[in-house]
């Protein structure tokens, strides 16, 4: 009984199997799983399950007139890591305390941490600790032309070790806005592509979104997803004409979005109360030709050649004059912010330069961007104030992200949790993918054998989300997306998150989880417990503790009195007996309702 894995998988069926005390809290953990995913599905109501009421209410909110939720400092900070980095871990937790919860100064630290992680034990550049793993420059080299080998490892290594967290934190959000996927990659050595476009989020991340979106749109792996790379002016003869992939992709999902914001991020409307279109066919057609003539930078040998190397992938993409489309464009025609190209005037780059400036000057940006952010970030539903100040810092840095950052982060609504529906609002669903990086990073993780093969977790039956494995340019889910017939719809939020949430992903999350617990030999992965298993002894501390560096102490009590409950079912004689409660709280924890609400 020492090891949680003989349990077998998580049944819906929670009654089944209760002989032993640790099939009885496997049996409990079915029955949380199953009620998030009722949850997920409309089968309940869709809010996040209530925190305990406040013995001694504080001070109302300005913005919502609604009394406040005390938080210690532990809490607090643990709460701000979640959000900020990949976990809260104790040391973290203290170190945010003793410096009085100065969270500019942690962000500073971070922001100053260079972008590759100078502790790391493999060589800092990924692509060189890749070509040092098997895949020499040989012959066999070339049977990882078109698979995605090394994918998975490189990025799991990044999350599991780095100590970058913040910027970690960042690309991954990054990642689920400009998104680009192993799953439509059709090139030699594509899995180094996307390696070189997270490499290329890490180092821009803290840049200017202007720098940022320049890189992203010269970026040999944008380039391949949305088929700029290679696009040619058109041609009335062979009525060949350019592609518009990109430049849609460029306006609806990656600056302006569909419809005019006002700078909190609400629908801009017209005199008939209707809402504002940002953009024409007409401005696409016109962009698409801004984009014509650019491909990869293939100096030594040609991308598709038998003999090519996977160093192109890591080069942005540059223009070819004579298949660029030089005639005069104008984008956004008759609005003050209209963009105008005059015929030749000016190089396929200078070109692209002006209309990328242009773009980025647009009003919708600040806001359409700001959101995102904090959606990614904070909350599922940014409240205006929220979106309108950061919006205001974006506007008046010129776009620059540590300062958006910081903004996101440091601003009243996201650092003070309410009661009620502010408490609804100011929360979000944690993707499984962040879930499992959190228990990870606290049981220490580790690949033995240094190749840290986590593999490709998307599968319903496992996260059902993996690190650049997004379905479509949408996400794994859309900003916007609303769980149909849930409390969520009833009280006009969205909950992005819940789109890859149903009865098959809990399910398969839980039993994944439960697989993991003791580590996954394998693929060479291991766990340590050791930091944990001072408190097994005492239930209610082991509880504690754990909910303080999972949630901020954000549990319903009733969680916590049944996770309790269980764990002091357990015997505490042994190690291996202490180490089975730890993984057994883990787990409780980890499958719980209101430990997947992020508040």
């Amino acid at each position: 009984m020492s090891d949680i894995r003989e349990n077998g998988p998580v049944q819906l069926d929670a009654s089944a199997g209760a002989a032993s005390p640790l099939n009885a809290w496997v049996g409990a953990a079915a029955v949380v799983a199953v009620s998030a995913s009722l949850t997920g599905c409309g089968g309940g109501g869709g809010n996040p399950a209530p925190t305990a009421p406040s013995p001694d209410p504080s001070p109302a909110d300005p913005s919502t007139g609604e009394p406040a939720v005390p938080l210690t400092d532990e809490d607090a900070a643990s709460r701000f890591l979640s959000q900020a980095g990949l976990c809260a871990t104790p040391d973290d937790i203290s170190a945010l305390v003793a410096g009085k919860l100065d969270y500019r100064a942690w962000l500073n630290a971070q922001f100053a941490k260079p972008a590759r992680n100078a502790n790391a034990s493999r060589p800092e550049d990924r692509t060189a600790w890749q070509l040092g793993h098997d895949l020499r420059l040989t012959s066999s080299f070339k049977l990882y032309q078109g698979s995605d080998y090394g994918l998975d490892n490189v990025l799991w290594f990044r999350l599991f070790t780095a100590d970058d967290v913040l910027r970690q934190r960042v690309t991954l959000a990054l990642s689920e806005i400009f998104v680009v996927s192993i799953r439509n990659m059709p090139i030699p050595w594509g899995q180094f592509a996307c390696l070189a476009y997270w490499d290329l989020l890490e180092s821009h991340c803290f840049g200017t979104f202007r720098q940022l979106i320049e890189a992203v749109t010269l970026s040999p792996a944008m380039g391949v997803y949305l088929s700029m790379r290679g696009s040619r002016k058109g041609d009335d003869t062979s009525g060949r004409r350019p592609d518009e992939n990109y430049a849609r992709e460029l306006l609806q999902l990656f600056t302006i979005g569909l419809y005019m914001l006002n700078q909190d991020g609400t629908l801009a409307k017209d005199g008939r109360g209707q809402s504002i279109e940002t953009y024409t066919n007409d401005d696409i057609t016109q962009l698409a030709k801004v984009m014509t003539g650019w491909d990869m930078d293939s100096l030594r040998v040609p991308a598709y050649d038998a003999d090519t190397t996977p160093d192109y992938t890591a080069r942005p993409m540059v223009a070819h004059g004579d298949l660029h489309d030089a005639t005069a464009k104008t984008i956004f025609a008759g609005k003050p912010y209209a963009i105008e190209v005059k015929a030749g005037a000016a190089t396929p780059a200078d070109e692209l330069k002006q209309v990328l400036d242009g773009i980025c000057a647009h009003p919708n940006v600040a806001p359409f961007i700001s959101k995102q952010l904090i959606q990614r970030l904070v909350s599922s539903n940014p409240e205006p104030l929220h979106v309108s100040r950061v919006a205001q810092v974006f506007k008046d840095t010129g776009g620059d992200l540590k300062a958006v950052i910081t903004a996101v982060l440091t601003d009243p609504l996201a650092r003070d949790p309410l009661t009620g529906n502010a408490a609804v609002r100011r929360s979000k669903l944690r993707e499984p993918m962040l879930r499992f990086v959190q228990w990870g990073r606290l049981a220490r993780m580790k690949s033995t054998d240094g190749l840290w093969g986590v593999g490709d977790l998307s599968a319903s039956d496992r996260l059902g989300q993996s690190p650049l494995r997004s379905p479509s340019v949408f996400n794994f889910f859309r900003p916007g997306y609303v769980p149909l017939k849930s409390g969520v719809n009833a009280d006009g939020f969205v909950a992005p998150e819940f789109q890859i949430t149903d009865e098959s992903t809990v399910i398969g999350y839980a039993n994944f989880m439960l697989r993991h617990m003791g580590g996954a030999p394998e693929v060479n992965i291991a766990v340590d417990y050791q930091d944990w298993l001072v408190y097994a002894p005492d239930a209610k501390q082991l509880v504690d503790q754990l909910n303080l560096v999972l949630t901020g102490r954000a549990l319903a009590q009733v969680t916590v009195d049944v996770i309790v409950n269980a764990i002091q079912s357990l015997p505490a004689v042994t190690d291996a007996d202490l180490t089975v409660r730890v993984k057994a709280a883990f787990f409780l924890m980890l499958t719980s309702p209101d430990y997947m609400v992020q508040r």
